[in-house]
């Protein structure tokens, strides 16, 4: 989860073939497997799904936790991180999405997207977990 200086996450909506809908959603994305078949770092993971999705790349990360996705029929384990000192990424070089990929950047106060998915406006299990997570942090650390 991105958080820029303002409190805001960085969400992105991206249509879902599965759920027929355009979903709000956290940057996320899966690890790479490497041609010898070991799994990507999930921390460098993390710094390049949020520049791919985002446009952005941050100085700051924290590492929250863990979690199995859906252990009934996968073994995808999610890593769930929040980035802070956001930046932009040098445009020359900057890493963008996969070419199936059409997202929209939308920025909402924390608390905000919490509402939203106690509401039901974001209805995906990693966004939930992650900005429910975000609340016990942001709540731990003096934010509200």
């Amino acid at each position: 989860m991105a958080i820029d200086a303002a409190g805001r996450v960085a969400l992105v909506r991206q249509w879902r073939l599965a759920a027929d809908d355009a979903l709000l959603e956290i940057p996320a994305g899966g690890l790479d497997i490497a041609h010898h078949g070991s799994k990507e770092d999930p921390g460098l993971a993390a710094a390049r799904e949020l520049e791919e999705e985002t446009g952005l790349r941050a100085g700051t990360w924290r590492k929250l936790g863990a979690f199995y996705s859906a252990p009934g029929f996968t073994d995808e384990l999610m890593h769930l991180y929040i980035a802070t000192r956001l930046t932009p990424a040098d445009p020359d070089g900057r890493l963008g999405p996969d070419e199936d990929e059409r997202l929209i950047l939308e920025w909402r106060p924390w608390q905000e997207a919490v509402s939203l998915a106690e509401s039901g406006g974001i209805r995906d299990a990693k966004s939930i977990v992650g900005l429910f997570w975000l609340a016990r942090v942001m709540q731990a650390d003096g934010a509200i």
